[in-house]
């Protein structure tokens, strides 16, 4: 029922995509040119090619991800043109178009497909004059080079740098776990090796107590591969170029063609209203900070290096807690059987774990059961890869490779998805502890896979996040995450990894107390990068323009400035290889869904009402793209969410 993950013989990978390729041009072809005019006869097959395509390109995608070697590079790199030429000679073939635009159907679904690619045909310039439309072909492979060579850089940056530390005094503080990974013998002796990796990069920077130290990994980290800052300026230069030929103003504009949100207006003035709600508290959470830094060790200049490690110990000292507290309470295998509890009881599915082919070791799959009231049927599939490896991008994501759908011949498919996390790695001597941070994660990440798994659409192009705005598809993840705080969940999976001793009570109340400790500093953060990223794309920026306008920004949004050497754009992969871009915004967008979302629903005593999560399951999980989501969410719970769940969520004092 479900594809093997397997690539053979990746260095004739290229070859055989193309000759892939060249079976759906004739394909296409015949459709084009064929008396065919029902969406039966033409969407259909056509969704079923792009279900072929995934399932052969997504496990090299992938694994560029996840186990990244020169030969895999080589194989991506050599498959993205092919790609790219084929995308653009589709989305610009015009007797194609005009067969599609003419399609009528009744079926809501169907309906919505065809509005999607009409409007996708028009955005990519089908009816653009031919030299345009080989222009937009260039622009198309240019864009997904550049991107790919971005991260790149930033992957081969991350692992070029060590810090080794000789002195135990410098690591004291340092959570055992986090001690134990960076430990390593050197011709007999004993050092403590720190990297850009997360784990590592945030074990020092929040723990260490060498500020020397500290500064050498904050330079490192923000001065990550330097020449991304040309590729910046050709990436941009590329989607403006991109925007005005198929008559935008500017790539904002463009971008929102397929968002949520109505015009660049309502987004700048949803992200200033942001800035405005939580400046005042941000600015009592940052003098409480230098405060306790200057009565802690006499620090009179907090830099930017220094926020993380005082914002701890300041936690501690006011809530009497930190991390390491819980981390022996969170071991990773419990912390995921108990979120597929969880799951299994508030949605009537169930998780069974099978051995199947895969990348890593380490790697764990289940299968997913439906259930009724008489039977379960098997409807998915999701792979979890969870540590921290030399050879991944950093980072933690959902990547979709199956999807649930009926094909043109009537046969229905399942879906499958991968979720990949960097937490600290297992060894033979050392299990995985998670952060508590590293818990909320991992919910993320869970909330956008049963996006895509729990889809029941019967169209491929609208089903699982298939078709969903992009401003709205980080809903479902934040909703899920929000859970990971309320006492009902954790007790589930928290136990001693040694003792098996249950999570205290008072350790719970703590990890709730301290959810929301500088809050507004961190919605100012995430805010920063929002209006830069959009700001960024509503007009041309190159060279020291950019730094400009992030400074510019930064004077509202960051009350510490930060040192003059960082360069924070030339790692933010988001916007420049993610495909976030002029849409980073989306996150506090769909964090006002989320929030609301998270009210109606939360149980005190069990976490999460079981009848709103069968609401929220039938529709919004299920409808994947089928109707905008501030639709489906109406249809949900008669509402529109409201921003002041989001103020709630935070507990922003913001006088409003």
């Amino acid at each position: 029922m479900f594809q093997n993950f397997h690539i053979d013989h990746l260095e004739s990978f290229p070859i055989r995509l193309q000759e892939l390729l060249d079976a759906q041009r004739t394909k296409i072809d015949s459709i084009t040119h064929s008396d065919a005019l029902t969406y039966d006869e033409v969407l259909k097959p056509l969704q079923d090619l792009d279900e072929q395509l995934s399932l052969f390109f997504t496990p090299l995608s992938h694994l560029n991800s996840v186990k990244n070697s020169q030969p895999v590079q080589q194989a991506y790199e050599a498959s993205l043109p092919l790609l790219s030429k084929f995308h653009s000679e589709i989305a610009q073939n015009e007797a194609l178009f005009a067969k599609i635009e003419s399609i009528k159907n009744d079926d809501p679904e169907a309906a919505m497909v065809v509005k999607n690619e009409v409007r996708s045909f028009i955005l990519s310039g089908v009816k653009l004059p031919h030299a345009q439309k080989k222009r937009l072909e260039e622009i198309s492979l240019d864009l997904s080079t550049l991107g790919n060579t971005f991260s790149q850089n930033l992957l081969d940056a991350t692992n070029a740098f060590e810090l080794l530390i000789e002195d135990a005094k410098d690591v004291e503080g340092i959570p055992p776990s986090d001690l134990a990974a960076a430990r390593i013998e050197k011709e007999g002796e004993i050092l403590y090796r720190f990297t850009l990796k997360l784990p590592s990069y945030l074990a020092y920077m929040t723990y260490g107590p060498n500020r020397e130290f500290r500064e050498r990994l904050y330079h490192a980290y923000t001065t990550r591969a330097p020449q991304n800052g040309e590729l910046i300026d050709q990436i941009l230069a590329l989607k403006e170029e991109e925007a005005k030929l198929l008559g935008f103003e500017n790539y904002a504009h463009y971008a929102l063609q397929t968002r949520d949100a109505e015009n660049e207006n309502d987004v700048i003035e949803f992200l200033e209203k942001l800035v405005e709600l939580s400046t005042e508290q941000a600015a009592q959470e940052l003098f409480e900070l230098r405060e306790f830094a200057q009565k802690s060790d006499g620090l009179e200049d907090l830099a930017s290096f220094d926020v993380a490690y005082y914002s701890e110990k300041l936690k501690k000292e006011k809530f009497d807690f930190d991390e390491m507290m819980t981390k022996p309470y969170f071991l990773q295998d419990k912390v995921l059987s108990g979120l597929l509890e969880i799951v299994s009881k508030l949605f009537f599915v169930r998780f069974e774990a099978v051995e199947a082919p895969v990348w890593n070791e380490k790697v764990k799959i289940f299968d997913i059961y439906d259930i009724d009231d008489t039977h379960e049927q098997l409807s998915g599939r999701i792979y979890f890869d969870l540590e921290a490896r030399d050879e991944k991008q950093g980072g933690a994501w959902m990547h979709d490779w199956e999807t649930h759908f009926v094909d043109s011949h009537g046969t229905p498919h399942a879906a499958t998805a991968f979720v990949v996390c960097n937490f600290s790695p297992s060894s033979p001597d050392n299990p995985s502890l998670l952060r508590h941070d590293d818990i909320v994660t991992l919910f993320h990440e869970m909330g956008h896979a049963l996006h895509h798994l729990f889809g029941k659409c019967k169209e491929r192009s609208v089903s699982g996040i298939n078709g969903v705005a992009w401003d709205v598809v980080e809903f479902p993840s934040q909703f899920l995450e929000n859970f990971a705080y309320e006492r009902a969940i954790l007790k589930r999976f928290g136990f001693h990894y040694e003792t098996q001793e249950p999570i205290p009570d008072r350790l719970l109340e703590k990890i709730k107390e301290t959810k929301n400790f500088q809050a507004a500093l961190g919605i100012l953060r995430q805010v920063e990068f929002a209006l830069f990223d959009f700001k960024l794309h509503q007009k041309l920026y190159q060279g020291e323009e950019v730094q400009t306008l992030l400074d510019t920004i930064r004077a509202k949004t960051s009350l510490l400035k930060p040192p003059s050497y960082n360069r924070f754009q030339h790692g933010f992969s988001h916007i420049f290889s993610g495909g976030y871009a002029a849409g980073y915004y989306s996150y506090k967008w769909a964090e006002v869904l989320s929030a609301d979302a998270f009210f109606a629903c939360l149980d005190e005593h069990h976490g999460f009402d079981t009848d709103m999560a069968k609401g929220y399951k039938t529709h919004i999980l299920s409808q994947g793209g089928a109707k905008p989501m501030h639709t489906l969410y109406h249809e949900w719970l008669g509402r529109k969410a409201d921003l002041k769940s989001l103020i709630k969520l935070y507990e922003i004092q913001s006088g409003d």
